[in-house]
């Protein structure tokens, strides 16, 4: 059977560089499970992307579908036959839904039963004739933000310009939104031309001859290329972030590098002021020398060849220099503000109009910092120090350069803070309280950083849960999960053995104090633990800790974070080992029977009946002191696993629920305290053993 190469591009007017890429992997993955959908064979898949373009090259298609033998299974044999063997309404009703007829039937048996079967023979349909059913692929596709263009009724990403949909030389007929499918695509926008697409396998090279690289990834090398090529040249340092190199990529068909130069006396704003005037608004690559000193130097990615660059150079350089001129002004303006009198000016901003002003948001975190500090036994410099930090936190939010630039924050904290006289301490929790502020981002380093950001972020979830604005699906536009994830990820880092039920609670009592609360308090206190569950969860999944064993951990509270990290990777590492089976299943047995418990009260030894309950309740003892002590949770679980057989002999040879009611009760007591023991690892029930 011959096969055949399908092209489809998507010609669009310029997409956000953000979209792009997920666009192209969405479209990529639709296809594939379409063809995969429809049992037509295919071979290599090849993705491309542009601002202007979506495409997808399926190589070695196959010319048919593949043909279906089926067996499918009918009524049972007494219901197909009636008693004088003649087929049922049953039978004959079956065999129509099939296409078959009565005479197809046989018999087959299926754990003791026979059932009427018939054989299904499917001939695969010409690949040919299905790919116009590409179309609702294209429709189908979902983008964070969508338009409407002309009177048409599609709602997508960007105005469909064309439509390039080849089987081999022959064009797949549709249309979408008024644009019907050709062979002809566009070149790049200024230097390329309109061009007919020969041949599928030829898409990459033609419009490679219309400056347009299609695929990313060699459009990517290409410019890391160049930026090598550069610093080569110059000796200098290019720093490459990953998403600008994205962004970049996605702003661009045929990628060129220039250069350009800025005053040196801009290299007295603040380095981080430079940088993200750079990236964040001009999409440029600093420079730096070789000792990591940033230079009056700048990178940028012209979309177009190498004519001209010198003029585009300096149309670079003007509106670079406008910005950092701008920049400077700012600097200079806001050293003359006193930290005071920005804070006063904290009490006219609205930080949501259901819930305050950002000065009594500050009020309200400065609170909850010194009651975390107090708990966690800070030394008295670092409260002092911890209490002016969150009195001060928000204070740069009024300054012209975060106003300008609000990526800023907390940079611009620390550092005004520190030409105010801050101690260092201060200043640096200004900065940190931000922290995390991605999931690549490092956790607050200082304990009094560390306090103030948890403080911050738990105030935020909490004021917007008591609201009612919590996130579904995916809205979230507070950025809470975020901000759970980085309440967590810094008690994990900082290892405080305080639980983060406490935290909540002394939170909630904040907000129930100043009176915006919309929930009951009960109600509020476990969506917000339930949110933090499913922080906790994702960090354990991406630590490859098992499901099962995360819904054991997480069946209760959550406790002190890092202890439950360490009890999570001590059951991963154990749960192939020789033992763990036979001791988490003797562990389930004393949870199973300790749930028949109505209440639990003391144990009472008189009331022992054998030597394997007197065994058992000194074993408990035992365990229980050494649990009192400060222990690893590699030995607690070691310390679980050791009860096993005295578990096993127990229930061999003791009936739990005894006629006696005072013996019952008993033991059952015995059973609670336990446990209680094993509850406080994990609930070892949810674990799955074979």
């Amino acid at each position: 059977m011959s096969k055949h190469n399908l092209l489809i591009e998507i010609g669009l007017e310029e997409m956000p560089a953000r979209f792009v890429t997920n666009s192209r992997i969405q479209l990529a993955e639709k296809i594939e499970s379409w063809f995969t959908g429809h049992k037509i064979g295919f071979g290599e898949i090849v993705s491309y992307s542009t601002p202007r373009r979506l495409a997808i090259l399926i190589k070695d298609v196959a010319e048919s579908q593949e043909d279906i033998q089926e067996e499918n299974k009918g009524p049972a044999k007494k219901i197909a036959l009636d008693e004088n063997g003649e087929w049922t309404k049953a039978a004959q009703g079956f065999c129509r839904g099939q296409g078959m007829s009565v005479e197809d039937i046989y018999f087959k048996e299926i754990n003791g039963v026979e059932y009427a079967h018939v054989q299904k023979f499917i001939q695969g349909q010409e690949t040919k004739s299905l790919l116009s059913n590409l179309q609702s692929i294209i429709t189908g596709l979902t983008f964070p933000k969508n338009m409407r263009w002309a009177d048409q009724e599609l709602r997508y990403i960007r105005p469909i310009k064309w439509i390039v949909a080849l089987f081999d030389q022959e064009i797949i007929p549709f249309a979408i939104a008024g644009v019907e499918t050709s062979n002809w695509s566009l070149g790049h926008r200024f230097l390329g031309e309109k061009i007919v697409i020969d041949n599928p396998s030829d898409y990459e090279q033609q419009l490679l001859g219309q400056y347009v690289i299609a695929n990313s990834a060699e459009r990517k090398k290409a410019i890391v290329s160049q930026l090598e090529k550069l610093q080569e040249e110059n000796e200098w340092v290019i720093p490459i972030d990953e998403d600008l190199l994205e962004e970049v990529n996605n702003l661009v068909e045929y990628p060129t590098v220039l250069f350009g130069r800025f005053e040196e006396e801009f290299l007295d704003i603040p380095e981080s002021v430079l940088i993200t005037s750079m990236k964040e608004h001009q999409r440029y690559f600093p420079v730096k020398s070789k000792d990591g000193k940033l230079l009056p130097f700048f990178v940028t990615v012209r979309n177009g060849d190498h004519n001209h660059l010198d003029t585009v150079a300096k149309g670079n350089e003007k509106v670079l220099r406008a910005r950092l001129a701008d920049a400077a002004f700012f600097y200079k303006e806001d050293q003359k503000v006193e930290i005071s009198k920005a804070l006063s000016k904290l009490e006219n901003i609205v930080y949501h109009e259901e819930i305050g002003t950002l000065s009594e948001k500050v009020q309200r975190v400065r609170q909850l910092t010194n009651k975390i500090a107090d708990m966690l036994g800070l030394n008295a410099e670092e409260k002092a120090s911890a209490d002016r930090a969150a009195e001060i936190c928000k204070f740069d939010l009024v300054t012209n350069m975060v106003y300008e630039f609000p990526e800023l924050q907390g940079f611009m904290g620390e550092r005004y803070a520190l030409q105010k006289g801050e101690k260092e301490m201060v200043a640096k929790a200004i900065n940190e309280h931000y922290m995390p502020r991605n999931a690549e981002d490092e956790s607050p380093a200082t304990n009094v950083g560390a306090v103030l950001s948890i403080a911050d972020k738990l105030d935020t979830i909490a004021s917007f849960f008591a609201i009612g604005m919590i996130p579904s699906g995916s809205q979230d536009p507070y950025a809470l999960r975020r901000q759970a994830s980085g309440v967590v990820q810094t008690l994990l880092h900082k290892g405080w053995t305080i639980e983060i039920e406490t935290l909540v609670g002394e939170t909630l009592d904040l907000i129930f104090q100043a009176g915006f609360a919309k929930r009951d308090k009960d109600e509020l206190t476990l969506d917000i633990l339930s949110f933090f569950k499913l922080r906790v969860k994702h960090l354990l999944q991406e630590r490859s800790i098992r499901y099962d064993l995360i819904d054991s951990l997480l069946s209760t509270n959550i406790g002190v974070v890092a202890s439950l990290v360490k009890r999570a990777e001590v059951l991963e590492s154990n749960k192939e080992k020789d033992g763990f089976k036979e001791s988490i299943e003797a562990l389930s047995r004393v949870l199973n029977i300790s749930s028949k418990a109505e209440n639990a009260g003391e144990i009472n030894t008189e009331l022992f009946e054998s030597e394997y309950e007197n065994e058992l309740y000194e074993k408990y003892l035992a365990v229980k002191v050494l649990l009192e002590q400060p222990i690893l949770e590699e030995d607690y679980f070691d310390l679980l696993v050791s009860m096993k057989d005295v578990i096993n002999q127990y229930f061999d040879h003791t009936m739990v629920m005894a006629q006696d009611d005072k013996v019952r009760q008993n033991r059952l007591n015995l059973m609670v305290k336990i446990a209680q023991v094993i509850n406080q690892f994990a609930n070892v029930k949810e674990i799955i053993v074979k």
